[in-house]
């Protein structure tokens, strides 16, 4: 006998959640910082430049020093997503689908569309691997939709 919503079990509670030290984040850093000595020492650029180009990094350096936690609990009833000093949460029945919106540098941004017509961008730090995200709020009785490459 096939399963309905209302013979299937109640989907388990779902919890993501990531550090902003992470490997990724430490080879980035240090790739770009390298760059900036070699163009420094070896190319002999003028300080003012490797300083305005240094700039853009500092805020990752933050990151790796705070090491900030960040994520995303799904319960049957309820959603919510926390980073830094950020928070949130929403009802499962306020929302109306999810959107995950491929972008041009291939990121994935999930959107809670709720009945009201509100939006609420869920935080990237917080928001797990798009396929694991479909599926846990599929199992929750949501509709989600893909958009890849949107220019808005």
């Amino acid at each position: 006998m096939p399963e309905t919503p209302e013979t299937c079990p109640p989907a388990e509670d779902y919890s993501f959640s990531r550090r902003g030290r992470s490997p990724a984040a430490i080879l980035a850093t240090g790739g770009w910082l390298a760059a900036l000595m070699v163009l420094w020492l070896v190319l002999d650029a003028a300080l003012w430049l490797v300083i305005l180009l240094a700039l853009p990094v500092l805020p990752a350096i933050a990151d790796l020093v705070r090491n900030p936690v960040s994520g995303l609990k799904v319960f049957p009833n309820r959603v919510e997503w926390f980073t830094g000093k950020l928070a949130g949460h929403a009802e499962l029945d306020e929302i109306d689908r999810v959107r995950f919106d491929t972008r041009w540098d291939f990121s994935v941004r999930a959107t809670l569309i709720l009945r009201s017509g509100k939006r609420i961008r869920l935080p990237q730090e917080a928001t797990p691997p798009h396929a694991e995200a479909d599926a846990v709020f599929q199992a929750r009785g949501l509709r989600t939709e893909r958009h890849h490459f949107t220019a808005f």
